[in-house]
């Protein structure tokens, strides 16, 4: 079953004081991981800046979207989102699980 992981990030103060060649090393690194998330079935539906003025937002400064084949694939891709500093230099609120559609859901809610 299809499992998704959100992530809130915003930059931390270390991220801030990094100069562009650390970042651009910083980012070759995790450009390197991706061809194994890809190979595993897990897939990057949309990232990029979020917007604080939406109605109930959120500070946050980014948003990104994943989809992975399973529990396995979306454990592995929080795992590997540590191994690679990330959280030294953002910010992040992660939420995931098993997706499902939107009968399915209002049922879980009336159940809660």
């Amino acid at each position: 079953m299809t499992h998704y992981l959100c992530e809130l990030y915003t930059p931390k103060p270390a991220w801030l004081a990094l100069g562009p060649d650390a970042r651009r090393q910083f980012f070759d690194r995790i450009g390197a991981g991706m061809a194994g998330l890809t190979e595993a079935g897990i897939e990057a539906v949309a990232l990029g800046p979020n917007d604080p003025a939406m109605t109930h937002g959120t500070a946050h400064g980014f948003f990104a979207i994943w989809r992975c084949p399973d529990a396995a694939a979306l454990n592995a891709l929080v795992a590997g989102i540590a191994a690679t500093g990330w959280h030294d230099y953002f910010d992040t609120v992660n939420a995931g699980g098993k997706g499902g559609d939107l009968p399915a859901h209002l049922a879980q809610l009336a159940g809660a």
